[in-house]
């Protein structure tokens, strides 16, 4: 029997929007590290700028990559890998806090004054943070696929209580130059020859135990103390068929956020790429909605 490779069955098995890829590059965090970044450029010179912050286990390209094209018609869009994930910051410990510093730094280097911050999932709780480490360059929120918290069921503090203990143990694990290289090695090498190609590289480039470790930091997250101050325009997106983050703690989440509006996409929690034909319209839509009420608070701002 002939041997089938996972890109053949990939192929077989999952449907992928066609679009192009953007071309990023390593960028330097002062005191920070380096992390990849694709930067598309908006319709205008002036056009706002959507910093997108990807899901657990993926990167920048890997969530957003259906999304870019789309947004770039109204917005200058700008991915990165964040800590641990394929070529983003290698550090001995994962923490939510420095992936929002992260982003902070990001913005800075940029240029940036302000921002819209997109994210999905992991993503959309590195988001939360960046609005209360960094309030000042966050001129509003997109959140998809998300929570103010973890752990609110018996198995799920068993889960994430495991999941921090493993961690622990492997701790080692996150200073060897071994496991990292294995990684990274992922995306080296010839460019694929197709979508499914890069996406499996793509997944492959980060490792086991960034996976792990970045649970295990989500099973600590608690956002609901702080969440109903957050006070920029926020959109939520809600996935309805979501047996991750249930959609209820998504519409909770919504309903917990002064003023934000909710944008339902009826699929489960790959939708942001499996589901892209119903997810993109509706991310886009939303990030539009918060763009829209960010330029009229803008104009009621006393000059």
């Amino acid at each position: 029997m002939q041997a089938v490779s996972l890109a053949t069955l990939a192929r077989r098995r999952v449907s992928l929007p066609e679009t192009s890829i953007p071309v990023g590059r390593l960028v330097e965090l002062p005191g920070r590290g380096r992390t990849y970044v694709t930067d598309t450029p908006g319709p205008h010179p002036d056009s706002p700028t959507i910093v997108l912050l990807h899901a657990l286990g993926t990167t920048g390209l890997l969530t957003w990559f259906p999304t870019i094209e789309p947004l770039a018609r109204r917005f200058r869009v700008i991915t990165l890998d964040q800590r641990w994930h394929g070529q983003g910051i290698q550090s001995p410990e994962f923490s939510l806090v420095d992936c929002a510093d992260d982003v902070a730094a990001l913005v800075g280097v940029l240029g940036l004054d302000e921002v819209v911050l997109g994210g999905y999932s992991m993503g959309s709780i590195v988001a939360q943070r960046v609005w209360r480490q960094h309030p000042g360059i966050v001129s509003g929120l997109v959140l998809g696929a998300t929570t103010d918290r973890f752990q609110l069921s018996a198995a799920e503090r068993g889960f994430f209580l495991g999941m921090g203990s493993s961690m622990l143990a492997l701790r080692g694990v996150s200073r060897s130059r071994t496991a990292l290289r294995a990684a990274r090695a992922a995306v080296g090498g010839l460019e694929p020859t197709d979508l499914h190609e890069w996406a499996l590289r793509e997944l492959r480039s980060t490792s086991p135990w960034a996976v792990g470790q970045a649970l295990a930091a989500l099973g600590r997250h608690h956002s609901r103390p702080w969440i109903g101050r957050i006070d920029v325009p926020t959109a939520v997106v809600v996935m309805m068929r979501d047996r991750v983050v249930p959609t209820a703690r998504q519409v909770a989440l919504a309903r917990g956020i002064p003023g934000a509006t909710i944008h339902e996409v009826d699929d489960g929690h790959a939708g942001c790429v499996l589901g892209a034909e119903k997810f993109v319209p509706r991310f886009v839509e939303a990030a539009a909605t918060v763009n829209a009420r960010r330029r009229d608070l803008s104009r009621r701002r006393p000059r």
